[in-house]
């Protein structure tokens, strides 16, 4: 998955891509705070946990603007749910345990060459991929 650190957005609008509410602020304070990926209903009862009164649909759209303009990655677990974590400005794939949620950012050189590959034998050209590799983490174990 690939992240860029968040850079300025249109006059008028906040990193999240919209109006700079107080909502929006908060769902980005809290990603900010936070080290592995979550689903968006986790974050909404975090928010809520801390006193922020914000809506799951706030949250939700929040999320994805953040998610297109490459604020934060997203993972889709294994059973489709999408989670949400803000990660390095760098190229690169996630370790991620399947009992915790544990999250390792790591690279990938071999399946950068692979894809590349590929995608240059089938004439394909503006390639983007995602790899997840998912394990039981050492504690877990």
């Amino acid at each position: 998955m690939t992240s860029t650190e968040p850079t300025s957005a249109e006059p008028g609008t906040d990193l999240t891509g919209g109006r700079p509410t107080r909502q929006r602020r908060a769902v980005a304070a809290c990603l900010a705070g936070l080290e592995d990926f979550r689903s968006a209903q986790e974050i909404h009862d975090l928010l809520r946990q801390g006193g922020d009164q914000v809506g799951l649909s706030t949250v939700y759209r929040t999320l994805q603007a953040m998610a297109e303009s490459d604020q934060v990655d997203v993972l889709r677990a294994e059973d489709g749910e999408a989670r949400y974590r803000r990660c390095s400005g760098t190229h690169h794939h996630h370790l991620v345990c399947r009992a915790c949620g544990r999250t390792v950012e790591v690279e990938g050189p071999t399946v950068e060459r692979w894809a590349t590959s590929v995608a240059e034998e089938h004439d394909f050209a503006d390639v983007s991929h995602t790899l997840e590799i998912f394990g039981t983490c050492p504690a877990c174990r």
